[in-house]
């Protein structure tokens, strides 16, 4: 029988990759340390230098998922116009474009953060995230393209609109440019609602 070595050029990343991968296709359920370990090639027991627990590895995929999602709405921002309807536009369609290609590790990164034992890294993340939609209204309001009113509570309409979206579009019931013809119709619907 042959012995599996514990080196790797970096476990770590081939983990959460291999775990993704089986998130993605056969859900969280599915997920053993063991048969990563073994994917990887390498032993059993290695994954455990990385991940104590198949919690850690999937408190540490969720947080990556954030990672992700924050850069590339960052970015979004930073290539989009001044206005806030260019800003709005370019956060809704970048969030829905990844919840919707990233559906299983989306759920996986939302579904902690009530929970009493997550760890508050994860707790930090989705504050982060959700920053981006609070930083644009409260912008929005100070040059005066964003009626006044408590940021918080005018984030909550934008997002379980782009939610909604997400869910509708998953559903399976609608096309790709049902989709899209949709959240151009989203968009224009929050842009009013935010309207001074």
């Amino acid at each position: 029988m042959k012995t599996r070595s514990y080196h790797h050029g970096d476990l770590r990343s081939t983990l959460l990759v291999l775990a993704e991968d089986t998130l993605r296709h056969r859900g969280s359920g599915e997920l053993s340390l063991r048969e990563l370990a073994r994917e990887a090639g390498v032993s059993p027991a290695a994954p455990s230098r990385h991940f104590k627990t198949k919690q850690a590895l999937l408190d540490a995929l969720a947080m990556e998922g954030f990672d992700r999602l924050t850069a590339t709405m960052t970015e979004a921002l930073e290539r989009a116009g001044d206005s806030f309807a260019q800003r709005l536009t370019a956060l809704a369609r970048t969030y829905v474009t990844f919840a919707t290609g990233n559906a299983a590790l989306l759920e996986l990164m939302f579904s902690r953060k009530h929970e009493p034992t997550a760890p508050a890294e994860l707790i930090s993340a989705t504050k982060r995230l959700m920053a981006l939609a609070t930083d644009l209204i409260e912008d929005g309001q100070r040059r005066g393209e964003v009626r006044e009113g408590l940021v918080i509570l005018r984030a909550v309409p934008l997002v379980a609109a782009l939610q909604g979206m997400t869910d509708l579009a998953l559903s399976g019931g609608f096309t790709a440019e049902q989709v899209a013809q949709s959240l151009d119709e989203t968009i224009a619907f929050i842009l009013r609602g935010y309207a001074p």
